[in-house]
């Protein structure tokens, strides 16, 4: 892997993007393939790992623990470990994590709606 100059051009357009733009800020924290996903199956409640990994067949496990780290680490999932063997991890929104149930469904209708429409024409 490589660094990132922090001194770069492109690391200051990044900063001042996600500083001015909510939207880009938002697409920055939830976007990607499998985020919205992950948010999605969590706006139903708390999941173990195992059943967001059977709730998402494509993702790898190295992505799926990816992502919940970000999630996590964003202010949107919440972890709780609990202290017995095996490990028992349970994933939930946050309340800002849940606050992204109305955009999600958004972008779903929206989605239905267009992927339709794309067919047809």
């Amino acid at each position: 892997m490589y660094e990132t100059k922090e001194s770069s051009t492109n690391q200051l357009n990044i900063s001042i993007a996600l500083n001015k733009c909510p939207v880009t800020y938002t697409l920055h924290k939830i976007g990607g393939r499998w985020k919205p996903l992950i948010i999605y199956h969590l706006t139903s409640g708390p999941l173990r790992y195992g059943e967001l990994k059977k709730a998402i067949p494509a993702i790898t496990e190295k992505m799926l623990i990816q992502h919940l780290k970000e999630l996590e680490a964003d202010g949107l999932v919440n972890r709780k470990a609990m202290p017995v063997v095996p490990p028992h991890v349970t994933y939930s929104l946050t309340t800002s994590g849940e606050a992204l149930a109305p955009v999600l469904n958004a972008m779903a209708a929206w989605g239905m709606h267009y992927s339709k429409a794309d067919v047809l024409e």
